[in-house]
């Protein structure tokens, strides 16, 4: 019987092992890492606000939602859009300022 194969595959088998153990530890190394790294990064952040340091609605109440109908801006025929060409949304307040419904049936 030849037992030097039986030993190659037991030393193999044992560096294998070695091996996945030191690779475990280094991975459980970093999130060790990466944990006091992030607690350290909030201790630096400034302190939540207390109740008292919280914004507080006007005395007037909330404010009152708005609904208007804006016309749309023209833009000239033949005339090539890019995105900082773009002008903002809406153009001027719509004469029609009734809510458009679905036409029935």
């Amino acid at each position: 019987m030849n037992s030097t194969v039986h030993e190659a595959a037991a030393v193999s088998s044992a560096f294998g092992v070695i091996a996945i153990l030191v690779g475990g530890l280094v991975i459980v190394g970093a999130l060790i890492l990466a944990v006091q790294l992030g607690s350290g990064a909030r201790r630096r952040e400034p302190r939540r606000p207390l109740p008292g340091e919280q914004p507080r609605p006007p005395a007037s109440g909330p404010v009152g939602e708005t609904r208007e109908r804006r016309e749309p801006r023209e833009v000239a025929p033949g005339e090539r859009l890019t995105p900082h060409g773009l002008r903002p949304t809406g153009g001027v307040r719509g004469d029609d300022q009734r809510r458009p419904r679905w036409n029935g049936g």
